[in-house]
């Protein structure tokens, strides 16, 4: 027993508490609210040195991405994740180079400043979206919504549940790349790429299940690939390891609780649900 003991990381009360919550929302942000996982990221950082957090976390999100993998396994935009890749691996690339050369103050708030810059753009765009679609419409939808039964406008006005087309034109492959790099290169620096992807999902308009279908594929991916990278970087140790098999158990309980809570959450909930918690995730990353 003296020997297993020992290999508990010597941490202190705060920090394990921190790290315990930081795991439950792990499972969480993968199962029922992308982007929130960077309140795991501001959780870690709190408790651990910036650079060892990022590696001790990644091997938890890899279990949390294997979960949600398993429960919106028929789910993702396949299409989507393949256009993604190649600007993906452009970002990580740098953020690998990045990250081997500034500290963790830096990184952080490099991030923060980013996600709030992408809310603006991406927020921007809908509504410009929404604006030119109603104006499009003209006088002739007038007397369309005229000739609407009341109960068929009533049931349209009730219905949360299909969100808008999905935004297309030579615009779309361009934001598309930006998206890819800023996630690759927050992904690598941080693990903080569930809210710029969760923004570019956002701005695509996905169903609930669709969203997170694709938001669990695609970050299973990016985080394989960035493990040699992080290896390389020598920041996952013996102690990681052992802390991070101690805290799996949570990381599930949050999975399994965020599936459930998933189906049951409105669409036009669940969207601004993703911009709030891209806003805090930001402020945490400029504030912690």
């Amino acid at each position: 027993m003296s020997d297993l003991a020992s290999l508990i990381p010597t941490l202190g009360a705060a920090t394990w508490v921190l790290v315990m919550v930081g795991a439950l929302v792990v499972g969480l942000s993968k199962t029922a609210m992308p982007g929130g996982g960077t309140i795991a990221v501001g959780l870690f950082a709190l408790g651990l040195p910036a650079k060892e957090s990022t590696a001790a976390l990644l091997l938890l999100l890899m279990v949390g991405d294997a979960t949600a993998l398993w429960v919106y396994r028929r789910e993702p935009d396949v299409r989507t994740l393949v256009r993604l890749i190649p600007s993906v691996l452009i970002g990580i690339v740098l953020g690998t180079v990045f990250f081997a050369t500034v500290g963790g103050d830096t990184v952080r708030t490099t991030i923060g400043v980013i996600l709030l810059v992408l809310i603006a753009v991406t927020v921007w765009r809908r509504r410009s979206a929404r604006v030119k679609a109603a104006a499009s419409v003209g006088p002739a939808a007038t007397g369309s919504a005229a000739s609407t039964s009341p109960s068929a406008s009533a049931s349209t006005a009730g219905d949360t549940t299909s969100p808008g087309p999905a935004p297309s034109g030579p615009g779309v492959a361009l934001s598309r790349a930006g998206y890819g790099v800023l996630g690759g290169f927050t992904t690598m620096v941080a693990n903080a790429g569930g809210p710029v992807m969760s923004m570019y999902f956002y701005a695509m308009r996905m169903p609930v299940l669709t969203f997170l279908g694709t938001s669990a594929w695609f970050f299973a991916i990016v985080n394989v690939i960035k493990l040699p990278f992080s290896a390389g970087l020598g920041l996952i140790t013996r102690d990681t390891l052992v802390m991070d098999l101690m805290l799996v158990p949570l990381v599930l309980i949050g999975a399994y609780c965020g599936a459930k809570i998933a189906r049951r959450i409105p669409q036009g909930v669940f969207e601004k649900l993703i911009l709030v918690l891209t806003v805090v995730s930001a402020l945490a990353l400029l504030v912690l």
